[in-house]
């Protein structure tokens, strides 16, 4: 018999032995005010309304040469999204093979970004976002629970869920401080 499904999971029981430390900005940058699945749910409709409401002359702006663009950063967050889904779908099923970390940059630069249009990768970033929620909607409180090593780490399933929250919440930050306040 199948473990019964847990959607009340909260930031506050995640345990530091659960994520990587470089995680740790990430976990703290999510509020304690929802669920998992609540602020899996919400937070992209925020940063959906965030993005909309940015200036279109500064989706390709770059605050210094090395740097990325916005749009850059959504397609990145949707790779990344994708990839801690990927980990958190591994570990859920018991999957004990460990899994390699990813160049991020390697990933911005093949990624072509720059040649699409906003509201395409916002229509991205939804699609993929419901695929996550759907799946972390499927598990129990045991898969949550369930730990893997990812880029050689331990990482929870349910670490993975808010962290995907907060690298999003990081780098809606980000937009603010670099890209709008200039």
């Amino acid at each position: 018999m199948r473990a019964e499904i847990q959607l009340d999971m909260n930031i506050k029981q995640i345990k530091t032995n659960e994520y990587a430390a470089y995680y740790a900005n990430y976990i703290h940058a999510v509020s304690d005010e929802y669920s998992l699945v609540e602020e899996l749910e919400i937070s992209v409709h925020r940063l959906i309304k965030f993005v909309q409401n940015i200036p279109m002359d500064k989706f390709d702006y770059r605050y210094a040469p090395d740097k990325w663009t916005i749009k850059d950063i959504l397609l990145h967050l949707i790779d990344a999204e994708r990839i801690f889904a990927y980990r958190a779908l591994r570990f859920a099923r018991r999957d004990a093979t460990p899994l390699p970390s990813f160049d991020e940059d390697a990933y911005v630069v093949h990624a072509r970004a720059n040649s699409r249009n906003i509201q395409d990768l916002l229509s991205e970033l939804a699609t993929v976002r419901q695929a996550t929620l759907a799946m972390f909607k499927t598990f129990s409180d045991e898969d949550l629970c369930q730990i893997g090593i990812a880029s050689g780490q331990p990482m929870s399933v349910r670490a993975l869920g808010f962290v995907i929250i907060g690298h999003q919440n990081h780098h809606q930050r980000v937009f603010q401080e670099r890209y709008l306040n200039q």
